[in-house]
């Protein structure tokens, strides 16, 4: 994101590989948006243009300036496992995550929870109207061709009715 020909070289990999941009997210740090914040806004404000989505991990471990939230092209928050991991049983992590999950849909970005292992944490993440969730619970960290054999056993399952669907809360 620093390097001068940072937006340049995101633009033809995305035409060498003919990779549509709306299906690229980056995952960007607080502390990337903080350091030269006009900087950060400038060129991310081109990536927006390109039609790449932009996400800021490990939401609220840094030192937070909630201004960029409405300033910059962020779509997504990603929640850090650490206040993920206490719940549900810890009432600080349980209020911190639903106060990032109530931000993200004020702002109108979608929130994802990282580090979700149990079904407890899933269903508290799920009662807080989290938008998604990923971590151990759907599954470990998986080389490429394991990851096409779960990808393309996933897409042979019947999807389910939305009648019968709890919520639009899922696995990223």
């Amino acid at each position: 994101m620093r390097q001068p020909d940072f937006i340049e070289r995101l633009t033809q990999l995305l035409q060498d590989y003919r990779l549509p941009p709306h299906l690229l997210e980056l995952e960007l740090t607080e502390s990337i948006l903080l350091q030269d914040a006009q900087e950060a806004a400038q060129r991310l404000d081109k990536v927006a243009a390109l039609g790449v989505a932009l996400a800021i991990d490990d939401f609220g471990t840094g030192y937070s300036s909630l201004a960029y939230l409405k300033n910059l092209p962020i779509h997504k928050l990603k929640i850090d496992q650490s206040f993920v991991r206490g719940i549900p049983g810890d009432e600080g992590d349980r209020a911190i995550v639903s106060a990032i999950v109530h931000l993200g849909r004020a702002l109108h970005l979608s929130v994802v929870a990282e580090g979700v292992e149990t079904r407890a944490q899933r269903e508290a993440l799920q009662s807080m109207a989290c938008d998604y969730f990923q971590g151990f619970l759907c599954s470990a960290a998986l080389p490429a061709d394991d990851f096409s054999v779960l990808l393309s056993e996933a897409t042979l399952r019947p999807p389910v009715p939305r009648s019968q669907a709890a919520s639009p809360f899922q696995s990223m």
